[in-house]
């Protein structure tokens, strides 16, 4: 299970694994050899760096994912539902709020490559598919746990989820059925595939990245990643890098296919929640408990941007086709003058004079 939420920062001081990373000369280039990716960028979010927000829910938003084609927003909540808005131009509009989940759904994610499939994992011990054609649960898979996290095989065939007593299962996307059943003997954070669907990667309370062949589900790699809790992994959409957050602040980048650490991210003092790579792979978005979504150019270590918020942000995900960054934070009602969370989603990189 992962770091509660309100757990104390590691400072920046600790020394982390990943440190030849961190004193690379690449993490910190020099701002006049700036790329011309990184000059576009900065150009462009000038013009277009306005957040706004939509409401979703009556309770803090755990999950925002988008579909395949972008064309839709989905978010998740401690409500108990999962909202889903259509991108409209510049804003979000909401299309349905999906209900049936006893408890709070904690993350969700879409089909690969079916933009009308969307699965939510709860803590009431089901997930459940939903159509938005039908705006209907097409399936409910009952599981042996609370769910934690949830996510796609690329190639759409299974959903795994994982727990909070660190059992990981494997549930076949058409028949709903349980294909395999992981039991790890450590604090199971996020999972994923990579993108060749081949290698099942899970992150773990010591700071390690697991790595299982893929469907073996045999042990192929440990890597110690960061000298505490290594929280979230994301693979970027060509396959070249994933990258993992950690309770020590750190953000490292990795290359998929030596399995090496060549660079880390250091500008957040607070544990590590949430990572997008944007869809050509170029930035990494990453967010905490800081007032602020970090976005790097993830080839030289750069900050391109800043996105300020009020309160800790917990979830980002990068549109797949425009520079677009949906994100949710822990904001109350009325800035903090009660106790009622918000319950909104908000878009980042929208025309300033829109």
């Amino acid at each position: 299970m992962t770091l509660k939420e309100n757990d104390p920062p590691t400072h920046q001081g600790a020394v982390s694994l990943p440190l030849l990373c961190r004193l690379s000369p690449n993490a910190n280039s020099c701002p006049n050899m700036a790329s011309q990716y990184y000059q576009d960028m900065q150009e462009s979010f000038k013009n277009n760096n306005k957040s706004r927000e939509f409401p979703a829910h009556t309770a803090k938003v755990h999950s925002v994912a988008w579909s395949c084609d972008g064309r839709r927003l989905a978010s998740g909540s401690f409500d108990k539902t999962a909202s889903v808005f259509v991108l409209e131009k510049d804003r979000l509009v909401k299309e349905n709020n999906y209900r049936g989940h006893g408890d709070s759904v904690d993350q969700l994610c879409w089909h690969p490559t079916n933009p009308d499939l969307f699965v939510t994992a709860s803590g009431d011990k089901t997930i459940r598919i939903w159509d938005v054609r039908t705006t209907k649960c097409i399936a409910t898979v009952n599981t042996k746990g609370e769910n934690i996290n949830i996510c796609w095989s690329p190639d759409g065939q299974t959903i795994a989820v994982g727990n909070k007593d660190d059992v990981v299962t494997f549930i076949d996307a058409k028949t709903h059925r349980s294909k395999a059943e992981e039991q790890f003997k450590f604090e199971v954070n996020e999972i994923s595939w990579n993108n060749d669907n081949d290698m099942f990667f899970l992150t773990n309370g010591n700071g390690c990245i697991n790595i299982l062949s893929y469907p073996e589900l045999k042990p192929i790699q440990s890597i110690n990643a960061h000298p505490s809790n290594c929280i979230c992994i994301k693979f970027d959409p060509t396959g070249k890098y994933f990258a993992t957050g950690s309770a020590d602040a750190l953000v490292s980048l990795w290359d998929v296919e030596e399995l090496v650490c060549v660079r880390c991210f250091s500008r957040l003092d607070w544990p590590v929640r949430t990572l997008s790579f944007s869809h050509d792979g170029k930035m990494l978005a990453s967010a905490s408990e800081d007032h602020f979504i970090d976005i790097a150019e993830v080839e030289t270590g750069e900050k391109l941007w800043e996105v300020q918020c009020d309160s800790p942000t917990f979830t980002v995900a990068w549109h797949p086709k425009r520079p677009l960054l949906a994100y949710a934070c822990d904001d109350k009602e009325g800035k903090y003058d009660n106790n009622r969370e918000a319950g909104t989603v908000k878009l980042f990189g929208l025309p300033n004079d829109s």
